[in-house]
Formats: C-alpha cells, sequence, structure tokens
C-alpha cells in the first residue's frame, strides 16, 4: 500500500528524511514525498496557490497514484489532507495528520498567519523572512529546534516563489474559511485515522482544541509529549511507531 507524504510551509520533501529512516527500518515500504507547487517543486503557470488549489493539486496527484492510499500531512500538508478527506475520501484508505486545531471553531491563526494574510504587512514580512541569505535563512530556522543539518537544506527552497505562494495560500483561509472546512468534515464520510498532537506546537491551537476534532473526526491520537511543530525530527521514532500500528489497524 502507498504511503504518501504532504509537507507544508517553509519547508520541502527533505522534512521526512528522518522519519522516512524510521519507517523503513520498521519495514514500511511504498514511501512518496510530494511537493506542492512553490514549496520544493516548480509552479505550473495558471497554477492558484490557493487552499483549494492546493486540494485540487493534491487530488490529482492521488488519482494518478490510482488511490487507494495511506496519506500522511504535516502543517499546510496536514490541511491539504483534511481539504481532499473532505472531498475525495474514496481516494483514502486512512490519513494520518497534525495541526488539527486548526479545524476547530475557537481557533484564531497565529501571528505569523496573521501578518501574511494583511496586506502590505504581508509583503514585509515576507521579504524579511524569505529575502536573506540561506545561512541566515538555516540560523533562523535552528531557533525553531530544526536540527541545523535539515535547516540548511529547507532553506534552500525558501525562496521568492515560495514567499509569493505563502501569501497567497494564508489569504485563502482567513476564518471563518478552516472553520467552514471543519464543519464540513464533521458530514463527510470518514476514514480511518491518526491526529498527531505535538503538545508545544504554538501553532495549531491548544491540546484540547486538538483532542476535539479528532473526536469529530473519528480519529485515534498521538501524543507527542514535549514536542514542538516539527516533531519529524527528534519524535521520528515514535512517530514511526504510531504510523506503523496505525496502518496496521486500517489494513482490511
Amino acid at each position: 500500500m502507498t504511503k504518501v507524504f504532504v509537507h507544508g510551509n517553509p519547508e520541502n520533501s527533505r522534512l521526512w528524511s528522518v522519519l522516512f529512516h524510521e519507517l523503513r527500518a520498521r519495514g514500511a515500504q511504498d514511501l512518496v514525498a510530494l511537493s506542492p507547487p512553490g514549496f520544493g517543486a516548480p509552479v505550473a503557470e495558471g497554477f492558484e496557490a490557493t487552499r483549494t488549489g492546493y486540494r485540487s493539486w493534491l487530488i490529482d496527484q492521488l488519482e494518478q497514484l490510482g488511490g487507494n492510499v495511506d496519506l500522511v500531512g504535516h502543517d499546510w500538508g496536514a490541511l491539504h489532507v483534511y481539504g481532499v478527506l473532505a472531498e475525495r475520501p474514496d481516494l483514502l484508505r486512512s490519513w494520518a495528520a497534525d495541526v488539527a486545531g486548526i479545524l476547530h471553531p475557537d481557533y484564531v491563526w497565529h501571528d505569523h498567519a496573521q501578518a501574511w494574510q494583511t496586506p502590505g504587512v504581508g509583503e514585509d514580512a515576507i521579504k524579511e523572512m524569505f529575502g536573506r541569505p540561506p545561512d541566515e535563512t538555516a540560523a533562523m530556522l535552528t531557533t525553531f529546534d530544526i536540527p541545523s543539518e535539515h535547516a540548511t537544506v529547507l532553506a534552500s527552497d525558501m525562496d521568492e516563489v515560495m514567499g509569493r505562494c505563502v501569501l497567497s495560500l494564508y489569504r485563502s483561509a482567513v476564518q471563518p474559511e478552516m472553520t467552514e472546512l471543519g464543519r464540513r468534515l464533521a458530514t463527510t464520510e470518514k476514514r480511518p485515522g491518526l491526529v498527531f498532537i505535538a503538545t508545544e506546537d504554538p501553532f495549531t491551537g491548544t491540546d484540547a482544541m486538538c483532542e476535539s476534532v479528532a473526536d469529530t473526526l473519528g480519529a485515534s491520537i498521538c501524543r507527542l509529549e514535549g514536542l514542538g511543530h516539527w516533531w519529524m525530527f527528534s519524535g521520528a521514532a515514535a512517530a514511526a511507531d504510531a504510523l506503523i500500528a496505525h496502518w496496521e489497524r486500517s489494513a482490511p
């Protein structure tokens, strides 16, 4: 069964390298990492870097893979997973994702997102974050507990194209857009799900919000105690154990 992984912002597919190592050590095969346009992959002419544009992109990718996949997402990759789950659950055997609290009706976008969503302020913030030399960008990423060797790799794709996509994507997701997605998910066909809750993640609302959304989706929970937003580095072993168990439970 193909396992498809989708990353978010400001990342590229090499985000998954440590987790993939742990999964392969446990016997997992057919691991596929997809890069959304602008986030480690080219942006095709006419592509709309919006929530629905990325959802359609991911649906197309899953159709090309034949569907019936185990889909895993992080950050905006997780939100793309939720978008597919609401629109085309028939393409999934199972799903796993973090940042579930963003779908909660009480969620308020974090400060960075609110800045990016504000005309003028967002352009200035993006220039500051995505206009630095790569070594400075990598140093900035390490302040978020991303190991330096991985920060350097991620920084290599943080360019003006990614910055423009960030602005477009976040501005397409001003609330109540994500709340409405959460409401739609509550009434759509369920698939076996797993919600990662990194207890020190500052971007996804409270643990209680994440737990509430997981309950609404009928999903299991993997709590990653003491880990932050980029849990797939230091938390790779625990996440791999949880994914293997989740996929085994999802088998027919």
